[in-house]
């Protein structure tokens, strides 16, 4: 059995085009899922557009965000007798990993360094049938349908940044830079936990920012002088900044800038890739006795906990999500969260 894939088959710009690949076979401890819908990440872009400096294991199936129904389980996952055919899943991301990795044995394999996702490093979602190790499979919420569990994902993300670490207690203060759709939903999760949050971007996001309004954020217009308007929310309150920043701008100058909002003993949260070296001094980490955190990925209870949020109706995904494409206009998904005219689209690959 064929069916159309969005596949990235080389290094070079734009080498992504739609290709008719073959369903997978299940191993014993695999399923074998039917993909309902597929999120596009700004990971696919980066693909798509030969910017990403992780390595890719070409000609690889796009996608890391989907979920679907299984329709096959393979020998030692029918044996356990958890999942059946008909199932509505989601999955995780980590498609390989080491089981006897230190990382892996303390629950951290989303941290293993053998780790290979779906979409780079063996073929993702972007097609109608993908084979998963069960060990990946979450039961999604009778009442979450297909578009927005597809999302799930990008939302633990946002958790893993700004929930997860424990920093962020009710009534803080605390920035966001960065309104794309890490950075929108990381300033969602931090209004679910009980912050007063301001969502920093420039003009031209304008329209990314706006949803964030739907999340009860302030929106801030980025400026270039010194006593710009985020630096003044950030010191509205006693002039020392803000409780936390979560950079997710994806620039590495961004790091200054949360080094200037933030207040003494607070904290940042970095999840914003930034490839570009640090031209500036790192003494006001020191100086203010800034906790600086790293945030990659997620793992199970991060996930569970997120399917609860969206299952429950506590977060709300209606305005992160701008479009749902069939897969034959894969392109036009791209391009439309590429321009920044919607948040996230949405690929059903029927």
């Amino acid at each position: 059995m064929e069916s159309a894939a969005v596949v990235n088959f080389s290094a070079k710009p734009m080498s992504v085009e739609l290709r008719t690949v073959s369903k997978p076979t299940a191993g014993d401890d695999d399923v074998i899922l039917q993909v309902e819908a597929v999120s596009v990440c700004g990971s696919d872009l980066h693909q798509w557009h030969g910017t990403n400096s992780w390595a890719v294991n070409y000609p690889v199936v796009l996608g890391h965000e989907f979920c679907g129904h299984i329709i096959e389980l393979g020998k030692n996952v029918k044996a356990l007798g958890k999942w059946k055919e008909g199932d509505r899943v989601v999955t995780e991301t980590a498609a390989v990993i080491d089981p006897d990795n230190p990382l892996t044995r303390q629950g951290k394999y989303n941290l293993d360094p053998n780790r290979k996702g779906f979409g780079y490093g063996v073929d993702g979602g972007m097609t109608r049938y993908a084979k998963v190790a069960a060990r990946l499979l979450h039961r999604l919420p009778e009442n979450l349908p297909f578009e927005f569990a597809a999302m799930t994902e990008p939302c633990a993300v946002a958790y893993s940044a700004t929930i997860a670490p424990g920093f962020v207690r009710p009534g803080d203060r605390i920035v966001v830079l960065g309104p794309g759709p890490i950075g929108v939903l990381c300033a969602a999760m931090a209004r679910l936990a009980g912050a007063e949050v301001a969502l920093v971007g420039l003009e031209k996001d304008r329209t990314r920012l706006n949803i964030a309004k739907s999340y009860g954020c302030e929106i801030i217009i980025a400026e270039s002088n010194s006593e710009s308007a985020e630096i003044k929310w950030a010191t509205a309150v006693d002039g020392l900044g803000v409780d936390g920043v979560v950079d997710a701008a994806g620039v590495s100058a961004s790091l200054k800038s949360a080094l200037q909002l933030v207040r003494p003993d607070g904290w940042i949260s970095k999840v914003g890739w930034g490839p570009q070296p640090l031209n500036f001094s790192m003494d006001p980490l020191v100086a203010k006795n800034v906790t600086l955190r790293g945030s990659f990925s997620h793992n199970w209870p991060m996930w569970e906990r997120v399917l609860r949020l969206l299952g429950t109706g506590k977060l709300d995904l209606k305005p992160v999500l701008g479009g749902i494409f069939p897969i034959e206009k894969w392109q036009e998904a791209f391009e439309k969260m590429q321009s920044g005219q919607i948040l996230k689209s949405v690929i059903t690959p029927k």
